[in-house]
C-alpha cells in the first residue's frame, strides 16, 4: 500500500488506537477486541516489549481490514526496523527530519510529533504525510482550528487529551484523525482479561467519530 493510500485509510477510519502494553502476550486479544468495536487502525508503540517482533507477528495474522503501524519511533534506525517488520505507518512523539526521509524513501506514511506552528510547518515541508499534535492535552481543539487558518492543507492528528466524549470536538476543529490510548484501552479491564469492555469502548468511540465525521467533514 502506498503512503497516499495509507493516509486516506487513516482518514476514513478516523481513530488510531495507541497501544502501550507491558504484557505483550495480551496484545492480539486487545487488538481483536477493539477491532470488533470498529476501531481498526492500530499503533503498536515501541514501549511494548519486543515491539518490532510483535509487529512482524501481527502483520502475518491480522485481518486485511486492520491497518497496523508503529508508534514512539524516534530515529531513522528504528523506523527502518519497524518498516521491515511490516508497519504500514510510522508515528513519532517528536520531529526527526532524517526519520521522515527514511519513511518517504520506503513509501511509508509518517506522522511526526509536533507542538508549535513552526514544528508543524517544518515537518510538513520536510515531507510528513500528517502531523501528530502532541501532547494535545495542553492545547485543546481550538488550537487545531487556529492552525487550520494559515495551514488549511496540513493534516493534523491530535493525540493526548482525546476522549470518547470529546472526539467530536476535535473533528469539528478540523482534525484529520485522532490518536487515543488510555481513554480507549482500559488498563484494569486488560489486566483482568475483560476484553468485552474494550469492545464496548471501541464501539462507542467509533459511533461518536462517525456522527462527527458526517456532521463536520466537508463533503
Amino acid at each position: 500500500m502506498s503512503r497516499e493510500n495509507t493516509i486516506r485509510q487513516i482518514h476514513d477510519l478516523g481513530v488510531v488506537a495507541v497501544i502501550r502494553l507491558q504484557d505483550a502476550n495480551r496484545l492480539s486479544r486487545v487488538v481483536e477486541a477493539i477491532r470488533s468495536g470498529g476501531v481498526k487502525a492500530i499503533e503498536i508503540t515501541m514501549t511494548v516489549p519486543n515491539a518490532t517482533a510483535m509487529i512482524r507477528s501481527l502483520t502475518a495474522s491480522l485481518p486485511s481490514d486492520v491497518l497496523l503501524g508503529a508508534g514512539t519511533v524516534t530515529n531513522p534506525k528504528a523506523a527502518e526496523e519497524v518498516i521491515n517488520a511490516g508497519a504500514q505507518f510510522v508515528v513519532s512523539p517528536v520531529l526527526n527530519l532524517d526519520m521522515i526521509k527514511v519513511c518517504n524513501a520506503a513509501d511509508i506514511a509518517v506522522l511526526p510529533g509536533c507542538f508549535t506552528p513552526t514544528e508543524i510547518f517544518s515537518a510538513w515541508d520536510a515531507g510528513a504525510d500528517a502531523i501528530k499534535i502532541f501532547p494535545a492535552t495542553s492545547l485543546g481543539p481550538k488550537f487545531l482550528k487556529d492552525i487550520a487558518g494559515p495551514f488549511p492543507y496540513i493534516k493534523m492528528m491530535p493525540t493526548g487529551g482525546v476522549t470518547i466524549e470529546n472526539v467530536g470536538e476535535w473533528i469539528a476543529a478540523g482534525a484529520f484523525a485522532v490518536g487515543m490510548g488510555s481513554a480507549l484501552l482500559d488498563k484494569k479491564a486488560i489486566e483482568q482479561g475483560n476484553y468485552a469492555i474494550l469492545t464496548e469502548l471501541s464501539s462507542r468511540l467509533h459511533s461518536n467519530f462517525r456522527m462527527a465525521a458526517e456532521t463536520y467533514r466537508k463533503r
